[in-house]
């Protein structure tokens, strides 16, 4: 009998050590996004009497939180400071909800975040220029919601970008000319939104580039023929813009791959692979 209570003594003792171990900023921090984000009407919701383990959507490393996945799960309201505090944050996943405000430059503080993916929201305001300073992030997904403003300039600091999607949102100005900073680069979107000038022939230093969607901007001038220099590049849109019509080869075989541009038409990418 006395071997049976130490059992039971060490599991309680082992189970408390493991709920308290999950500091109380971080707790917190969590509790006060799902207060502000109508917890109470989420589709799947969280128990805060419970650990935190056991919460829906949370990714614990060593008692750290490093993973917030919670897509299609009727997040409503403003991110709040606090998410600021979750400072071991690898990914945040909140897309496919109805999230507003503006995206809190605070998000900058959560310096191992890899995967920041904030998707078909309604997100507004600029970009914040903070996010320029995630130096691990590697797939950064605002696309569709109601963003303003320059994409920004510190966003090509972003070295390690794999995936930068900002398309369907409200952005003005031009293509960065220093894209090709982002050398890891393999998908770009930017289409549906208000970009103007030409097309950066920058991009065309863009190696491991995949995919390019600049569709339903202003874009001018002419697509550059440095895109012939993109070997993995298999998908391009670059239709409801202003370009001027071009006809380019994209692969080595005769005839090789075409891309056929107009002006306000479909773009047609057939590429042969060797």
């Amino acid at each position: 009998m006395k071997t049976l209570k130490l059992i039971a003594l060490c599991l309680f003792t082992t189970a408390y050590a493991f709920a308290a171990n999950v500091s109380s900023i971080q707790k917190d921090a969590l509790i006060a996004f799902y207060n502000a984000t109508n917890g109470s009407n989420w589709n799947t919701k969280w128990d805060l009497s419970a650990d935190v383990s056991t919460w829906y959507g949370i990714t614990l490393e060593n008692n750290q939180v490093t993973e917030i996945n919670l897509p299609f799960n009727n997040l409503q309201g403003e991110l709040p400071q606090e998410i600021a505090n979750l400072t071991s944050l690898k990914k945040l996943n909140l897309g496919f909800n109805k999230i507003s405000g503006n995206i809190p430059a605070s998000l900058s503080d959560l310096q191992d975040l890899t995967s920041l993916e904030l998707f078909m929201n309604a997100f507004e305001g600029d970009i914040p220029s903070e996010l320029g300073s995630l130096k691990n992030l590697q797939s950064l997904k605002l696309y569709s919601n109601k963003l303003t403003g320059k994409i920004p300039a510190s966003l090509m600091q972003l070295t390690n970008l794999e995936e930068l999607l900002l398309g369907s949102n409200f952005l003005t100005g031009t293509i960065p000319t220093n894209i090709d900073a982002l050398s890891k680069l393999k998908k770009l979107s930017l289409m549906d939104n208000k970009l103007e000038g030409e097309i950066p022939v920058q991009i065309g230093n863009l190696n491991n580039l995949e995919e390019l969607l600049l569709s339903t901007n202003n874009l001018t001038g002419d697509l550059p023929i440095e895109l012939i220099n993109l070997k993995k590049l298999s998908t391009v849109m670059v239709s409801d813009n202003n370009l001027n019509e071009e006809y380019i080869s994209l692969s080595g075989k005769n005839p090789p791959g075409m891309m056929t541009i107009n002006t306000n038409a479909t773009a047609v990418l057939d590429i042969e692979k060797e």
